[in-house]
């Protein structure tokens, strides 16, 4: 167990990656597919990690089954918004305190996640330079608040609302996701310290 805490992640992998020409998710970082990434920095710090799934959930539900403590949950409304996804996560969470964070989001290491952990508030979020990225750290009691909230809602406007905790962390990758084919090169590129060409690999999966 991470602590006497309860913690949970939501990875949210449900879209269709119009930007990006293939099934995001899937698309690889050394011999792991990107949500296998995204799982294996949020594991050591949570007791259960909660995927969302929507487009090609088959696939993801078998790219994320070796994983103990992973549970794949299928947002058949997906369709309608990215916060469907998280409405759907979070109503699964029994954590007292929950990670949120996007599958294109693959490569933050564990210690931002331990690091967030430290802090006690309501929202913590991670911070690099000044600018804000992911994971989001919600705790329990404001989860009902953000259940409440129509399907067409942001949860980053919500959350703006509430307020929040910035940490700054020594870490550029809650910064680096993943919408276009030039953003997986230059992760890809990142993840395995060479240069990958000009043609990218999202051409050929």
């Amino acid at each position: 167990m991470p602590g006497e805490q309860w913690i949970d992640g939501v990875i949210l992998a449900a879209g269709a990656s119009f930007r990006a020409g293939t099934f995001k998710p899937a698309l690889l970082l050394g011999d792991r597919s990107m949500v296998e990434r995204c799982i294996e920095g949020m594991y050591d710090a949570c007791d259960r990690i909660i995927v969302v799934g929507g487009f090609e959930y088959g696939h993801l539900r078998s790219l994320v089954e070796r994983f103990a403590k992973v549970e794949s949950i299928e947002n058949k409304s997906y369709q309608k918004g990215m916060f469907t996804s998280v409405k759907a996560g979070l109503f699964r969470s029994r954590g007292d305190r929950c990670f949120v964070i996007p599958a294109d989001i693959p490569l933050v290491p564990p210690r931002v996640y331990k690091q967030l952990l430290t802090t006690q508030a309501d929202v913590v979020v991670p911070s690099f330079r000044g600018r804000n990225g992911h994971p989001v750290c919600l705790s329990r009691v404001i989860l009902s608040r953000i259940l409440r909230e129509p399907d067409d809602s942001s949860l980053q406007d919500i959350l703006k609302v509430i307020g929040m905790r910035t940490v700054e962390v020594d870490a550029e990758e809650i910064l680096l996701d993943v919408d276009t084919p030039q953003e997986y090169d230059r992760i890809r590129e990142r993840f395995e310290g060479k240069s990958v060409g000009k043609d990218s690999g999202l051409q050929h999966l």
